[in-house]
């Protein structure tokens, strides 16, 4: 479901308890239930079909976007739940057997439990995790709270939904593909938990809205996001594939949705399309003071295969939210 539906679909479920620090108002990535002054619980749920042919590979890369959430609040997950639905007629049951190890494997790696789940049959695969994690009251990280003058650091390529397109149409070279998978199924806690040594501001991850969907949502009435399109990650051979038209469907619908939210200069009009690719298992967006940026780069260089760096700057409001040159 694209942003503006799903906008559209929840905006009278706003909860109404003064425990609720993060409810699902602000678009946040997770909600966030006080529990008393020194700890709250971080929940999420996702679950996505296969993107891959692999069912370990497939397991680890949904577990991953799954988890992604909680990072992108600061929190450390604690327990997760197993979401399937299992296409038992064209599948045997050691597929599902492996899914359900590759999600594990990354539970286990970020420091958290499998608790149980629940499965049903379904003509279409799908995988994913209920997560629950822990935080300090205090320390919850918002998506819409960008200080003027930060920064804006990605730590993960674009251009994962174009190339998962082109998995499953059998149209992307071995040695990408491999680079693809290797970015989906790296989890984003580490680089998450590196942040509490900095001073930042703001921090959600890139998935489904893409990474412009997400900065919108990481905007608020006081700020706009200006991104330089030449010092943002894409992934190998992602251009040449959307000249091709091997794009998918959400990519398009949040291209839609964000035309009258971001202006593109001429030079920077190529990205359009890539920037509002739909990403699976993306990475950070973190909004940081400048020189805390420089530092925290570097650390986690080798945790994102050297992709993390600085694509923009938070600016005081202008016409639009976002302004990409």
């Amino acid at each position: 479901m694209g942003p503006g539906d799903l906008k559209q679909t929840i905006r009278s479920l706003i909860p109404e308890d003064e425990n609720v620090l993060v409810g699902f108002d602000n678009s946040e990535d997770a909600s966030v239930y006080k529990i008393n002054e020194n700890e709250a619980l971080v929940q999420t749920v996702d679950f996505i079909t296969p993107v891959v042919d692999d069912p370990f590979v497939y397991g680890k890369i949904a577990a991953a976007n799954s988890l992604s959430d909680v990072f992108a609040m600061g929190a450390e997950v604690k327990t997760a739940l197993n979401i399937v639905g299992f296409d038992k007629s064209n599948h045997g049951y050691e597929v599902l057997s492996e899914i359900l190890r590759g999600g594990n494997e990354k539970i286990k790696e970020c420091g958290g439990v499998l608790v149980g789940g629940h499965t049903i049959e379904s003509p279409e695969m799908y995988y994913g995790l209920s997560v629950t994690g822990m935080i300090h009251p205090s320390r919850v990280l918002r998506n819409n709270t960008p200080r003027i003058g930060h920064v804006l650091v990605l730590t993960k390529p674009i251009g994962l939904g174009i190339l998962t397109t082109a998995i499953k149409r059998d149209l992307l070279n071995y040695e990408t593909t491999l680079e693809a998978i290797k970015i989906m199924e790296t989890l984003s806690h580490l680089p998450s938990r590196m942040l509490g040594d900095y001073d930042v501001s703001a921090c959600t991850d890139v998935t489904g809205f893409g990474l412009l969907g997400h900065a919108f949502e990481s905007t608020n009435d006081a700020v706009s996001i200006s991104i330089d399109a030449s010092t943002v990650p894409v992934m190998n051979d992602v251009f040449e594939l959307a000249e091709r038209d091997v794009v998918p469907g959400g990519t398009k619908r949040n291209m839609k949705y964000l035309e009258d939210k971001v202006t593109f200069t001429a030079d920077a009009e190529k990205f359009r399309l890539i920037f509002c690719d739909a990403q699976t298992s993306g990475g950070l967006l973190v909004s940081m003071d400048e020189k805390d940026a420089k530092e925290y780069v570097k650390r986690v260089e080798d945790l994102t295969y050297g992709h993390a760096c600085v694509i923009g700057s938070i600016i005081p409001r202008g016409d639009r939210p976002m302004i990409v040159y």
